[in-house]
């Protein structure tokens, strides 16, 4: 197959073509190349005869109608976005140019694309819509999302990606393009950018900064180690079900502040320093809007297509923190431009 994929330099977008270059699969990317976007993660591919790289803005239409020409893809799936919710409070107005108006324009030049394949390219042809658990908004202390969960976003991130959600499920109705929906958990693992909770609280602990930790840390996520989700992207561009959404969860729920204490207490097993690194830890004010609790019932993506995750918390997390321990010729570039280096989504 002749996969495309849209923000492919991206965390999750990197880790997914990663994965097919290694099966022997073909892979053109997609990516602008903004501050989450970085060729540095594809280095381990970038070479391979399987890979092509287009620099493009999905907001620009023709750009993205000639890449597709170009590519003649079987699949596409859509991982290019605004994805940082603190980002998204002080800076909506990018989150609703890319996730929305980027999504319309990539819909109308994949349409324009796949209308003009013979009937089987058009039968086999898929597109995978990649988004998030934050469009079904906030859970109580029971329950979890699932694909029948109602729409309740509450931040302009969530806001957009749920625009998005809707235009890829209309597109599929209205002129029968053969859509899928996915939506995920909180991503972690390699390659993740530095302001991110997790790699931010490895990268500060490990220079003996403050470890910030909004409100009361009690805020819960299900953590999805990022090749896990990439197998999962594979299987349901694959074998998923055309006008079908399908949740994906690691079915780890932890606090912040268990998640932070884990990553203190796996660097002090492996980088032992002269304080405890939970010292560290600064508790500061919340985020606007801080949704609660996020939990996914992944049983439709379990039954259907077989998918389990391979990563517990607990091995994924030490399996993160030694790979930020041994790449800082990846991270310490970002960190130079200031990721990770200031709070982001304050008022």
């Amino acid at each position: 197959m002749h996969w495309y994929v849209t923000g492919g330099a991206g965390f999750i977008g990197s880790a997914f073509v990663r994965r097919l270059i290694a099966s022997g699969e073909k892979v053109t990317v997609a990516d602008k190349l903004t501050y989450a976007g970085h060729l540095s993660s594809l280095e381990s591919v970038r070479q391979n005869d399987n890979f092509r790289f287009d620099r493009i803005d999905i907001c620009n239409v023709e750009d993205v109608r000639n890449s597709l020409k170009a590519a003649r893809p079987d699949a596409l799936v859509h991982l290019a976005a605004e994805s940082h919710v603190d980002r998204s409070i002080t800076g909506a107005r990018d989150f609703i140019e890319t996730n929305v108006i980027g999504t319309f324009n990539l819909l109308e030049a994949v349409r324009g694309y796949w209308g003009g394949l013979n009937a089987a390219a058009r039968g086999a042809f898929r597109l995978l819509h990649v988004s998030t658990d934050e469009v079904f908004g906030s859970l109580g202390e029971t329950g979890f999302f699932s694909e029948e969960t109602r729409y309740d976003p509450r931040s302009p991130y969530s806001a957009s990606k749920a625009a998005s959600d809707h235009l890829v499920k209309a597109w599929g109705h209205t002129y029968g393009l053969p859509v899928i929906v996915s939506n995920c958990s909180n991503n972690y693992g390699p390659y993740q950018l530095p302001e991110k909770l997790i790699p931010l609280t490895i990268l500060n602990a490990i220079e003996g900064a403050d470890l910030p930790v909004y409100g009361d840390g009690l805020n819960v996520r299900d953590w999805l180690h990022v090749d896990d989700h990439a197998a999962a992207l594979e299987l349901i561009a694959r074998r998923g079900r055309v006008g079908e959404t399908y949740a994906v969860g690691g079915l780890n729920e932890r606090t912040n502040i268990e998640v932070v204490h884990r990553i203190c207490d796996t660097l002090d097993s492996l980088r032992p320093a002269e304080f405890r690194y939970r010292d560290l830890i600064r508790f500061v004010e919340d985020r606007p809007g801080h949704d609660r609790r996020y939990a996914i019932d992944a049983t439709k993506l379990k039954t259907e297509l077989g998918w389990s995750p391979a990563y517990t918390f607990e091995s994924g997390l030490t399996e993160t923190v030694s790979w930020y321990l041994e790449n800082d010729s990846w991270w310490n570039p970002l960190r130079m431009t200031g990721h990770g280096k200031s709070r982001l989504g304050s008022l």
